[in-house]
């Protein structure tokens, strides 16, 4: 009994001190269900925030998707977009469409259509119209791998896949090295890119090409009065390939302004012909791959949306009925895709990026009412980015730099040194061939100004491929005359 009575005892002393306990236990208790629930809460709101921040992109987005298939539908002469999402849509050909162009890689013909994602086409390309598409010293100087592996890519018959030999690598690379940029986003207003397609033949675009404040043409084509009607006269830049430089020499007589962009490695034969003539020489930076189209042609438009707000392009066989690769000016060499080609043109056409000229098109109005204008181009891009951004779980403050992945610093030394070597022919040596290098800023129209001081005297380089979050980024001094 006494210990039957002892357990109550004791079994009430311990609910004596359990009640005492207890208050301090159910505070804590009740705290921490109180905050569970505000995270519980918080979490709730923030992803529900997060949620209509995404509705409003997907229907920013779906908004211009509509626009551009629209687009497609007044310009794509007979092509018509099929919208998937908010961001992919598939271009199809019209149903007869002669599929002549056989893919050895694949074992297929060129399929009727295509399936694009818009939202990283306007990322990609819009990112175009603030680039640098030269290689230039500082380039190399603020990349990480810049001059041990990245320069090596880039020459040709060196034996080697990296720059040990930092000394004999600026051999190589200094006759077409300029320090800083030679050209500048928005540098030119209107810009006519003009390909090798025989269709040029058909319309007589010459006088409107040469109408515009610069003209960019490939590899051999020529100018001359036999062709002016057609191609013009007007020679601006030429984008060419490693083969080219055998012929360089000819096709560029009487044309010591035009400046040379090598499009893919520089090369012994590249050299010898640069010290020879007194033109500018350039290579070409941007590295791009994964393509909608492929060749010359869309280096050339690259080329020109880092200089140009307005790009016009001629000559690019973009019509659906077209089957069979022809040049102007000589016998065709085999071509690359042209279906594949035209689709995409017809996309970056309904983006803003290009406007396409071509003989079925002649004898339309050419008011271009149809493409997007550049207000609905900036808001998709905005929601695109944002909505990109969000997606990845990144803060959407990261402004026009987020992109930049590495950091460099103009070097003052560099100021002012340009290309060249001390072997040149005084042909070159005392031509006028680094004139773009040493064009001061003030020299450039207001809009290439403003957009210096807009990007805080930023130029903003690839990385490699197409990869949206891979700029290698170099802050310049702000002049007070810029």
């Amino acid at each position: 009994m006494r210990h039957h009575h002892r357990a109550p005892s004791s079994s009430s002393s311990s609910g004596s001190n359990g009640g005492r306990l207890a208050v301090p236990h159910l505070a804590c208790a009740a705290a921490f269900l109180c905050l569970f629930v505000f995270a519980t809460q918080s979490s709730f709101f923030a992803g529900d925030q997060s949620s209509d921040l995404d509705g409003r992109e997907v229907r920013v987005l779906s908004g211009f998707q509509s626009s551009v298939q629209q687009c497609v539908a007044k310009r794509g002469l007979g092509l018509s977009a099929h919208i998937i999402d908010h961001c992919n849509l598939v271009l199809k050909f019209p149903k007869g469409t002669n599929s002549t162009w056989y893919n050895a890689q694949f074992k297929i013909f060129e399929p009727l259509e295509y399936k694009y994602d818009v939202c990283e086409a306007i990322l990609l390309w819009e990112q175009y119209r603030n680039m640098t598409t030269v290689l230039t010293r500082e380039y190399l100087d603020a990349r990480p791998d810049g001059w041990l592996e990245y320069a090596a890519k880039r020459i040709a018959q060196l034996g080697a896949d990296k720059c040990y030999n930092r000394t004999l690598c600026e051999e190589h690379l200094n006759m077409i090295l300029p320090s800083n940029p030679p050209f500048h986003p928005r540098q030119f207003h209107r810009c006519a890119v003009v390909g090798n397609s025989g269709d040029l033949l058909k319309t007589e675009f010459g006088e409107e090409i040469d109408s515009h404040d610069a003209v960019i043409r490939e590899n051999e084509a020529p100018v001359n009065e036999k062709y002016a009607k057609y191609v013009g006269m007007k020679r601006d830049f030429r984008l060419v390939v490693r083969g080219g430089a055998r012929n360089m020499i000819a096709i560029m007589n009487g044309s010591d302004d035009e400046v040379l962009i090598i499009k893919s490695v520089t090369h012994r034969d590249f050299n010898a012909m640069i010290k020879k003539v007194p033109n500018p020489v350039y290579l070409f930076q941007g590295i791009v791959l994964r393509r909608g189209a492929k060749g010359t042609g869309m280096k050339s438009i690259e080329l020109a949306l880092s200089m140009c707000d307005i790009v016009d392009i001629y000559g690019f066989t973009v019509d659906p009925g077209y089957t069979e690769w022809t040049r102007y000016f000589s016998e065709p060499k085999k071509g690359h895709n042209p279906l594949q080609g035209r689709a995409y043109y017809q996309l970056l056409e309904c983006l803003g990026v290009i406007r396409i000229h071509s003989p079925m098109r002649a004898k339309m109005k050419q008011d271009w009412s149809d493409v997007p204008n550049r207000d609905m181009i900036r808001s998709a891009h905005a929601a695109a980015l944002r909505l990109k951004k969000s997606q990845a779980g990144q803060s959407g403050g990261q402004g026009q730099f987020g992109s930049c992945k590495v950091w460099g610093k103009a070097d003052p030394k560099n100021n002012g040194r340009v290309s060249g070597s001390s072997d040149m022919s005084d042909l070159r040596k005392y031509s006028n061939y680094s004139k773009w290098e040493l064009m001061p800023l003030e020299k450039l129209r207001k809009e290439a100004r403003d957009h210096f001081i807009h990007m805080e005297g930023v130029s903003l380089y690839k990385m490699d491929g197409n990869k949206l979050d891979d700029l290698v980024c170099v802050r310049h001094a702000l002049r007070s005359e810029a």
